[in-house]
């Protein structure tokens, strides 16, 4: 079988050809690893390059097939000059499976040996721009490719020296675009949130960018507000991480946006992580007793006693939310 498949691939008629690709995804790992060792990506990367849709299509999914699981064959398939390739094919988006090609992107990403290959490559201005396109006849970027384009580029920013680029390719403003246009609980905007802080936690520039942005504050309580449990979490990293840049420039900001009800409800039902950032924030958030007005001392003194309540009551959930309710009412008030 693997002999019949490694001539069919080399075979210079089309059908032939993208039977033999469409074959040889149907292998168990064995036999796919079998004819990796035999060469046969050379040639799925040259049917890339035919221009035909159903030959790429045939390729992508025969590459995938191999890099699946598979470190040695994701380094193979790019020590062999497929990123080029693929970057060319997402210059015709609507005439290439757009889905599979960033599905590539993500799979070879996810090898630490890759990385700098393909940040050297160009493709994160490219990645970035797809994400900030809007949906139109001409552009049809489907949900999934975007899904992808912010996990490739969350694999990415796992290698400190790719920060850097990943920063200077206007990422942030995208970000917090999709932050912005997306509901708060949809899974594009979780990933988009843990892109965002992974990126601000290793980078000043990256957090300047996202503290000086126009309604970034604004957006992420309204995650802590309306997101879905671990893009809260994310939200409130950041807003954390921002506030402990400069206390002083952003602590009154993050206050006029509104984020005690629901800091102080993530501080009582939150992931682990999250309750452990929220009372973090809640700290740096209410010890401004220097300059307050005394009627604005005896809330923060209330959230002091509040505090105090959550830390003494541990595991008592249904009277530490009866707490965070007359907290939140008095706080209207």
């Amino acid at each position: 079988m693997e002999e019949f498949l490694v001539q069919n691939l080399c075979d210079g008629r089309r059908e032939v050809r993208i039977q033999a690709a469409t074959e040889l995804g149907k292998l168990n790992t064995k036999q796919r690893h079998k004819l990796a060792e035999r060469g046969v990506i050379a040639p799925l990367i040259s049917m890339l390059q035919s221009q035909d849709y159903e030959a790429i299509e045939a390729a992508l999914f025969a590459l995938l097939s191999l890099a699946f699981g598979n470190e040695r064959n994701k380094i193979r398939i790019v020590k062999l000059g497929t990123i080029p390739v693929l970057l060319e094919l997402l210059q015709c988006p609507n005439e290439s499976p757009m889905e599979l090609i960033m599905a590539s992107f993500l799979v070879i990403s996810s090898c630490g040996a890759n990385k700098l290959a393909i940040a050297a490559s160009g493709v994160i201005s490219v990645l970035v721009e797809i994400l900030g396109r809007e949906y139109d006849d001409t552009n049809n970027i489907s949900m999934q490719a975007k899904l992808d384009a912010v996990a490739t580029l969350h694999n990415l920013s796992t290698c400190h020296q790719i920060v850097p680029s990943i920063v200077s390719s206007g990422v942030v403003f995208t970000l917090l675009h999709l932050i912005h246009r997306y509901g708060k609980s949809s899974e594009l905007v979780d990933k988009a949130m843990a892109l965002l802080e992974d990126i601000v936690t290793s980078s000043e520039n990256a957090l300047a960018q996202t503290a000086g942005s126009g309604g970034a504050i604004r957006a992420f309580v309204e995650t802590i507000e309306e997101g879905s449990p671990q893009c809260k979490e994310h939200a409130v990293g950041i807003l954390l991480l921002i506030c402990q840049s400069c206390r002083d420039k952003y602590r009154g900001l993050i206050l006029r946006e509104g984020v005690m009800p629901g800091l102080l409800q993530l501080s009582v039902d939150g992931t682990r992580r999250a309750k452990e950032k929220a009372k973090q924030l809640l700290l740096l958030l209410r010890d401004c007793s220097s300059y307050r007005s005394r009627a604005k001392q005896s809330k923060y003194e209330l959230v002091e006693q509040i505090m105090q309540e959550i830390d003494a009551e541990g595991e008592q959930v249904m009277g530490t939310n009866r707490l965070v309710e007359e907290m939140i009412a008095k706080l209207s008030t």
